[in-house]
């Protein structure tokens, strides 16, 4: 009944059906109390999003996989503390972190969001160091800034780690420590049964753990229900006449238990082993060789085989005859069974390796005479164990040239070829995303360029380029791109978040409200749907409505970070500094790299006048990104107002090399020399600045006070008119009838205004 309720419960949770997957595992545990139980409920919890019901039964569980669950439980519902608790226990400092890499990332991610950096980063690598191929893991690092270069994590050594993991147990790799063990050991199995017997009951359990997701008998995750009445070890060698002489196949994972056949219990008295044999052949009545053969050739088999045959059969089916219905063991030895098998004979009939047809059939078709009939090669008694020994070292070097991986059948050469593809795709990529992560966005641009063209057109490729245009500020190029990515994969919300900021500095409003309802109309329960509302809001200068779409995304997902920052953004437009300065320290709890935290925060303090404080937090988003000639343009102006008008000007500079398309960094810098007064070096710039802008009106207004400094009143005024017919904001028209209206004041009253 146990294995029928586990079985029925993976089936369900591979179907999707977690309501029913509920409903039988909780019947499941209430017939079998055991925490190996518990924790298949708790899985089926977790999958139907109902992480509190996890919590509360796992908690106070002690074993490794229901404190992993456990603190998965807590880490959905923001519970960092016990989460951590659960995976390193404080009264066990040198215990193992359970379930290996996946417990590793996840202890990484609750030090992350819990400000302990060193331990987040020290557990990430772990977590790579286990498994090469968790790109998850990778990816954690580059956002900290604590990445190596993908060619020294996805190298040799990872491709020998994966090598290892596939090729030396010779075999697939959900299967445990001890199989492999079992597997590397074979020749100091019970002789009774052939290597290709053995291979054909290997073959049957992971062909029954492929069909369901794990074995049909036992628990979660390949591992054996400890409950009940299932005192029963894997893989050992079954009875040769239960096995070989039935037209059913063996149990793959219990011994003592008679599969398909009839019971020992109901044979013939007497002794003889050739009315054994005969009996358990008809007793199928599946009349594949006819009866008359079998007697010739059962006869012959005993007639063939050597005394210490004959008399071993005989030993076994005079112990057969049990009233107790005590069956022989694979190795040799008596142990009684009470209750028979759990197993139904529908249970193995389910059990098929060809389209319509079951391994018994298959092996009495395709293999009589060689496996069933042959006999005398399988009992085999230890005073020929050598050539036993040098037939199954010969078989385990076949059967390690060819690894079943993901129900597929391969060799070992193509593991390593295929782990070397995989690592060559994972080094361009990976390095890549850590060149993106540090803002080295053109040279992310470039090694993403050496990707496969059909790696490259991908939904999440394409957004990784398309955030790096963005960062470039070349917002064109990157609506351009993110354009082609959702046209690839309409379905996902990858950097759909950033694409909509980027509709935003273009202006694009119709664009911008047709993106926002796509997202939307997909999920409306993604953080990006609603940045994207809210981006359409505030380019309407609706902060109201737009902070409300901001929050509602904060709130669908607390820890992401750029809807905490977006939130600021509309504070400060409102002129909410409190709660904008909140808004920005949250966005920092959550990722302290979210360099556009750091930029709102200095700008809100440069708002403020509080030009120290704003040097501070511009300095903090530039060690992040260096690259940004918008945070140095800043930097350099907070530098000036501090009377720092030399270094000032060294940072413009920067700004200027970092971005030659950004004209803000030109227009600061002859701001500074004309308040050093150095006129003649502010009109270069100028006039330089006017050739790529011919219709900022900022930058004629600039040029009518230097006239007007010197006393040029001609030529102040005529640049004056110019900037008035740019049509400029009502402030700066304002500012320039001011500075008009000076034109006739005599310069010793203009100097004492």
């Amino acid at each position: 009944m146990e294995s029928i309720l586990i079985d029925c419960v993976q089936k369900s949770l591979n179907h999707f059906m977690h309501s029913n997957a509920i409903f039988i595992s909780q019947r499941l545990c209430a017939h079998f109390p055991s925490e190996t139980n518990l924790q298949l409920l708790a899985v089926c919890y977790l999958q139907s999003n109902q992480a509190y019901s996890a919590y509360h039964i796992l908690k106070g569980t002690k074993m490794p996989q229901s404190r992993y669950l456990f603190a998965i439980s807590c880490f959905q519902m923001d519970l960092l503390s016990e989460a951590a608790a659960a995976l390193c226990p404080a009264n066990e400092p040198g215990a193992e972190v359970p379930n290996g890499a996946p417990g590793h990332y996840l202890l990484g991610q609750i030090y992350r969001y819990t400000d302990r950096r060193k331990s987040a980063i020290h557990h990430f690598k772990q977590a790579l160091s286990m498994d090469p191929l968790m790109w998850a893991a990778y990816e954690e690092l580059c956002i900290l800034g604590a990445a190596e270069e993908a060619t020294a994590v996805f190298g040799e050594a990872a491709s020998f780690c994966i090598q290892k993991q596939y090729i030396n147990c010779s075999t697939p790799p959900n299967l445990s420590a001890e199989d492999c063990n079992v597997a590397a050991a074979r020749h100091n199995v019970s002789d009774d049964v052939s290597p290709r017997q053995l291979r054909h009951m290997q073959g049957l359990k992971d062909i029954a753990a492929n069909s369901h997701g794990s074995s049909i008998i036992g628990g979660t995750s390949g591992q054996l229900s400890s409950s009940g009445s299932s005192n029963m070890s894997f893989y050992n060698t079954p009875s040769p006449m239960a096995t070989q002489l039935s037209c059913v196949a063996p149990p793959p994972l219990y011994r003592n238990v008679m599969p398909n056949g009839p019971n020992l219990s109901t044979l013939n008295a007497e002794n003889s082993p050739k009315s054994t044999v005969n009996s358990i052949i008809q007793a199928p009545r599946r009349k594949f060789v006819g009866e008359g053969k079998l007697r010739k050739i059962s006869g012959r088999l005993f007639s063939d085989s050597g005394p210490r045959r004959s008399s071993r059969l005989s030993s076994e089916a005079s112990v057969s005859a049990n009233a107790n219905a005590t069956v022989v063991s694979g190795n040799g030895t008596n142990s009684s069974f009470k209750g028979g098998s759990k197993l139904t004979p529908m249970t193995f009939r389910s059990m098929t390796i060809r389209k319509g047809q079951s391994w018994a059939n298959e092996n009495i078709d395709g293999g009589i005479h060689n496996d069933v009939l042959d006999v005398s090669r399988l009992n085999i008694t230890s005073t020929t164990s050598c050539s036993s020994a040098a037939i199954e070292a010969k078989s385990y070097e076949q059967d390690a040239a060819t690894l079943q991986l993901g129900g597929q059948v391969t060799s070992e050469s193509k593991v390593i070829t295929g782990a070397s593809e995989i690592l060559s795709l994972l080094r361009v990529l990976g390095e890549g995303y850590r060149l993106a992560c540090l803002y080295r966005c053109q040279d992310a641009l470039d090694t993403y360029l050496k990707l496969p063209q059909k790696h490259y057109n991908t939904g999440w490729v394409l957004s990784q380029v398309g955030k790096a245009h963005y960062e470039l500020v070349d917002n064109l190029e990157a609506d351009r791109v993110f354009s082609l990515a959702r046209q690839i994969t309409p379905y996902s919300l990858e950097g759909m978040d950033i694409y909509s900021t980027v509709l935003y500095h273009l202006r694009e409003d119709m664009k911008l409200s047709y993106l926002a309802q796509e997202l939307i109309s997909t999920d409306r329960l993604a953080p990006q749907s609603w940045i994207a509302m809210g981006n359409c809001y505030s380019l309407q200068k609706d902060h109201e409505t737009a902070l409300k779409n901001f929050q509602r995304a904060v709130q669908l997902n607390p820890r992401f970070a750029y809807a905490h920052t977006l939130c600021g953004h509309e504070y400060v437009a409102q002129e909410d500094f409190e709660n904008g300065i909140k808004s920005y320290q949250s966005a920092l709890m959550v990722d302290a790299r979210h360099y556009n935290a750091w930029y709102g925060l200095g700008m809100l303090y440069f708002r403020q006048e509080k030009f120290e404080f704003a040097e501070h937090h511009f300095r903090m988003a530039f060690r992040i990104n260096p690259q940004s000639s918008v945070i140095l343009s800043y930097l350099g102006t907070a530098l000036h107002f501090l009377k720092r008008s030399e270094e000032a000007l060294a940072v413009m500079e920067k700004a200027m090399l970092a971005d030659k398309k950004n004209l803000l960094p030109m227009y600061h810098k002859a701001n500074i020399l004309m308040s050093l007064e150095r006129f003649d070096e502010a009109l270069e710039v100028l006039d330089e600045l006017k050739e790529y802008a011919p219709c900022e009106s900022s930058v004629f207004a600039l040029m009518g006070n230097i006239y007007r400094r010197r006393n040029m009143h001609e030529r102040a005024m005529f640049h004056y008119g110019i900037a008035l017919d740019l049509k400029p904001s009502a402030t700066d028209a304002a500012t320039i009838k001011a500075a008009i209206e000076k034109l006739h004041v005599p310069d010793e009253l203009d100097d004492n205004l």
